[in-house]
């Protein structure tokens, strides 16, 4: 199957956001809610940057941000797991799509600069 990666970064998103609506905020959430919501939703858009980049330098900068932020967004949807245990399935699965667009991009680092 193949996959526009922009529109699995903005799938990715909306996934994202569809979930932190569902999470009822406390004192103990709050701000893993917020992190994980700013560092999913940026994948997409430095990708999109990336892809509108000057130059080589330019676009595996983009990329390198994209896989840190996916990283960042596996690590605060650990932390969620913790305290919603009632989302443990759904964020297993949100965390295998980070996890894989971790690699994706990971590839694309490594090709480009080929």
């Amino acid at each position: 199957m193949i996959y526009d990666l922009e529109d699995r970064t903005r799938d990715f998103s909306k996934t994202i956001i569809k979930l932190i609506k569902t999470v009822k905020t406390n004192i103990t959430n709050q701000n893993i809610c917020s992190q994980l919501i700013r560092s999913a939703t940026s994948i997409g858009a430095n990708y999109r940057e990336a892809n509108n980049g000057s130059s080589k330098k330019d676009f595996l900068n983009k990329i390198y941000i994209c896989r840190k932020e996916a990283e960042e967004t596996k690590y605060w949807i650990e932390l969620l797991a913790e305290s919603e245990e009632d989302k443990k399935a759904e964020l297993r699965k949100i965390w295998q799509e980070a996890h894989e667009l971790t690699l994706i991009f990971n590839k694309v680092s490594f090709n480009s600069k080929k």
